[in-house]
């Protein structure tokens, strides 16, 4: 059983901050984010307009330098996120408001739709841009990148992060008194 943390990437107001669910052993092992061979975050993240190139997850730190971040609900290494208990990943939600009340990123992406679910008490929780906020952060609700989760092809997920980025511009442009 591995029990290395992978140290968040994170910094205080940040456009997005990305939440996975926990790290996969192979996460735990490397110590970076989505490091699986078959997790299509990174390649997601690219296609979707977010990173100029494809960055690798010892590349992570490079996100902060575009306004990205990523921590994970639970801490805890498995093979699969659905052998977190339901405990751990309440007990998780309430370290991750903490954290974003902390470092007010502007949206907090949860990666994962069934652990948010469960973790904020929502089980109607749809995709996409959702009613409950922290403070002023608001919460973008999308699947899981892990190569377990089928329910989603590729250019599905790059759909799906592509309005993100789309919501997470808008944003940036009101902010800035462009629209």
């Amino acid at each position: 059983m591995l029990h290395r943390r992978v140290p968040d990437v994170i910094a205080p107001h940040l456009c997005i901050l990305f939440c996975g669910i926990n790290p996969g052993r192979y996460s735990a092992a490397a110590g970076h984010h989505f490091a699986g061979p078959s997790n299509r975050f990174w390649p997601t993240l690219h296609a979707a307009g977010f990173t100029p190139t494809l960055l690798r997850p010892a590349d992570e730190s490079a996100l902060l330098h575009l306004g990205l971040g990523i921590t994970n609900l639970a801490p805890r290494a498995t093979s699969a996120a659905g052998h977190l208990s339901t405990d751990e990943l309440r007990r998780g939600s309430r370290q991750l408001i903490r954290k974003v009340r902390a470092f007010q990123p502007r949206i907090l992406a949860v990666l994962g739709l069934g652990a948010y679910r469960l973790a904020f008490e929502e089980r109607r929780a749809l995709g996409g841009l959702q009613e409950r906020t922290i403070g002023a952060t608001r919460i973008w609700l999308l699947p899981n990148p892990s190569g377990l989760n089928a329910h989603h092809s590729s250019p599905e997920f790059v759909r799906l992060f592509r309005a993100l980025h789309r919501y997470a511009a808008l944003l940036t442009a009101v902010r800035r008194g462009e629209r």
